[in-house]
Order: C-alpha cells, then sequence, then structure tokens
C-alpha cells in the first residue's frame, strides 16, 4: 500500500488547504504525515509552516493542487446551481400539486424574498454585461 501513495497530502480547509509531506521511507514502515505549509485558495497566499524553505519540487506540487482545485470548485459551483434550477422547479410542482395551505404559509414568505433577492441579482448583473458589451 505504501508505494502507492503521493508525495504530498491536501487537508482541505474552509479557505484552502494544509499541506503535508507524505513519508513511509522510514525504519518502521509507518505512513508519516509531516506539514509543510498552509495555503490560501482566495488569495493565492502559501505559508510554510515550522520555519520551513519549500523546496521547488514542493511549490510545484502547491501550484499544481491549487490549479486542480479551482478547476474542481469551477464544476461543482456550476453543478450546484444547476441543482438549484431543478430545486426551483421541483419547488414549484410540489407548491402548486401537493403543498398544504399550512405548509405554503410557513415557506412562502422566505421563498418569495429569497427569489426576489436573486432576481434583482440576476438583473443587475444582465445589465451590466449588456452595457459593458456597447462600450
Amino acid at each position: 500500500m505504501t508505494a502507492d501513495l503521493p508525495e504530498y497530502y491536501f487537508r482541505i480547509r474552509e479557505n484552502g488547504a494544509a499541506v503535508f509531506r507524505v513519508d513511509t521511507q522510514n525504519r518502521q514502515r509507518r505512513i508519516e504525515m509531516e506539514q509543510i505549509a498552509v495555503l490560501n485558495m482566495r488569495n493565492g497566499e502559501i505559508k510554510p509552516q515550522g520555519g520551513r524553505v519549500l523546496s521547488d519540487a514542493d511549490k510545484r506540487a502547491i501550484a499544481d493542487w491549487m490549479n486542480t482545485r479551482k478547476t474542481v470548485l469551477t464544476a461543482r459551483d456550476s453543478d450546484q446551481i444547476n441543482r438549484t434550477v431543478d430545486h426551483l422547479n421541483l419547488t414549484a410542482q410540489w407548491a402548486q400539486s401537493r403543498a398544504t395551505p399550512e405548509q405554503l404559509e410557513t415557506i412562502t414568505d422566505a421563498l418569495l424574498l429569497a427569489m426576489h433577492d436573486l432576481r434583482s441579482v440576476l438583473v443587475r448583473k444582465k445589465a451590466d454585461r449588456h452595457t459593458s458589451h456597447r462600450d
């Protein structure tokens, strides 16, 4: 099993990851993970840990992981938006065909406010896009 392990392990955090170097070349043949850095996906900052200086290989591995992670997150965002459209359609069908008056009373105001907010943002962004294309 240890021969198949990657050289680096990235523990996902809210805005990035903790980066570990994976070591299996010790006397006990145990898996050891040494934290070498923390990275912030939002601003691209990489902070070495424990006074370390990251090697070029470390920096390349981190940069490759960050690029892959950005791709995954972008795809995930698109998927979530498509799921939201599906949920809105299913919610409309539920409200029309199965919801009780009590259920509708419970959710109507919150749902209408959320939809109004979303519509306002989308209309404004669409107007901005059309205005910027004319310039």
